[in-house]
């Protein structure tokens, strides 16, 4: 799909812009599809109609992150690369800021600007929160008879504010109503942002009145945004802030129960967006998070059900997440209380495995199939996808030699005398008789 997206942008007389903020939580998956991207579009002159633009959090992307692959690879790409620092504002910038958003000259709001500047050190979220904070203390007011904004010095300089933006909103957080910041935690499980519908489905799963309210409360705050049907959080700092009001063996539970419930509501309806956002809840929560041991074996057919739909959808590496959870979520003994459950969740695995380029930990879930199967023709798939791993990791001899053993258990009978190398070479000797294009025309 990529390369056709590329081929639309280069059609274009017009350059192409794409800005994707929040970097530090890119997977491999969306990084790999800008790497296409820019691959595609071209690097010459004429080219260059493709301009990528990417934000991410200082201290955060290291040498294993996917996007520092992106920018190490970026001129063997032969895209041209630049990067830039972020840094705070100076005091004269805040200056700048608080006079326009005040409408007020900068001379006057100087000392404000001076003050705000020691509370938040330039931070240009902590000074937009800050001042928000400070109207609702009646700190930061409009006076109708000066007709323009005004501030109480000494009282915004006693406010004992923290020094890290994510305690001020932690704090700010915790001056809300219970059922708010309840309402806020539930959000933040989820993401980012949800859909309102999504939302309601919550309310009625999770038997929890006053949801959608009590978002609209946050949103009043300031702490949330709404965009049509979409519900999100004012800045992924605000989200952290909601989703720690609880601990982590807290928040392990929470994530367990609610996924619990979603599966159950999920089996009555048709949308497999309910059952995929509850199976990503349950697993979240984890196997420590089971506290009834006769659940998990349904754990791990909801994450069956799961993989199955995200390998239709050709999601291969969310499907691989999916198997591997089932198998995780499974109890001792599993292979002889639940032989078929086991044999496809680990048959499966493989498999997506194989399709995501995970040769070693495909050939492990082969080997268990085939340690623990009941018979030849249950561990058939597996050796086939044991087969292939080899072939794709430069194992083609003994791809062929094990080849060559299934179809013999399997009553195929192949003459070897000629032996494995030879019948490679005289395969070859057939290849360079035909072009690339005849090749790859052939359908049988």
């Amino acid at each position: 799909i990529m390369p056709v997206c590329g081929s639309v942008i280069r059609s274009y007389d017009a350059p192409v812009t794409l800005f994707l903020d929040d970097l530090q939580w890119a997977d491999s998956a969306s990084i790999a599809a800008v790497t296409q991207l820019l691959c595609s579009t071209g690097s010459s002159s004429k080219q260059k109609q493709f301009f990528f633009v990417g934000c991410h959090r200082e201290g955060i992307i290291d040498s294993a992150h996917p996007v520092w692959e992106l920018v190490c690879n970026a001129e063997l790409l032969g895209v041209s690369f630049t990067s830039l620092k972020l840094d705070s504002m100076g005091e004269e910038t805040l200056n700048a800021m608080v006079s326009e958003t005040l409408c007020v000259l900068p001379r006057l709001t100087r000392t404000l600007a001076n003050i705000m500047y020691r509370k938040t050190k330039g931070n240009p979220l902590f000074v937009s929160q800050l001042m928000l904070s400070l109207n609702k203390k009646n700190l930061l007011f409009p006076s109708l008879s000066r007709r323009r904004w005004e501030w109480d010095n000494e009282k915004i300089m006693s406010q004992k504010l923290p020094d890290d933006v994510a305690v001020f909103f932690t704090q700010s957080i915790a001056d809300l109503p219970p059922d708010v910041r309840e309402s806020l935690f539930h959000l933040a499980c989820f993401g980012a942002s949800v859909e309102i519908a999504f939302v309601k489905t919550l309310e009625i799963a999770l038997e929890m009145r006053g949801l959608c309210d009590n978002l609209d409360i946050a949103i009043d705050e300031g702490l949330l945004e709404k965009k049509g049907d979409e519900r999100r959080f004012s800045h992924d700092r605000i989200q952290e802030a909601a989703y720690n009001t609880l601990p982590a063996d807290m928040r392990c539970l929470f994530h367990h129960a609610c996924g619990m419930a979603l599966a159950s509501f999920s089996t009555s309806e048709s949308d497999d967006s309910i059952l995929l956002a509850a199976v990503n809840q349950i697993n979240l929560g984890g196997p420590a998070a089971v506290q009834d041991t006769s659940q998990s074996s349904n754990i791990a057919k909801v994450n069956l059900r799961a993989g199955q739909k995200a390998m239709v959808m050709s999601d291969f590496g969310a499907a691989y997440s999916y198997f591997n959870h089932g198998i995780s979520f499974l109890q001792e003994g599993y292979w002889q209380e639940h032989y078929d459950l086991s044999l496809r969740l680990f048959e499966l695995a493989a498999k997506c495995a194989l399709a995501i380029g995970d040769l070693a930990s495909s050939m492990l879930h082969s080997e268990q199939v085939m340690k623990e199967s009941r018979s030849f023709e249950d561990a058939l798939n597996v050796m086939y996808i044991s087969t292939c791993a080899l072939a794709y990791s430069s194992g083609l001899p003994d791809s062929i030699q094990n080849s060559i053993g299934v179809l013999t258990n399997l009553g195929i009978d192949l003459q070897e005398s000629r032996g494995t190398e030879a019948c490679v070479q005289e395969t070859i000797t057939l290849l360079t008789t035909h072009t690339d294009e005849e090749i790859l025309n052939t359908r049988q």
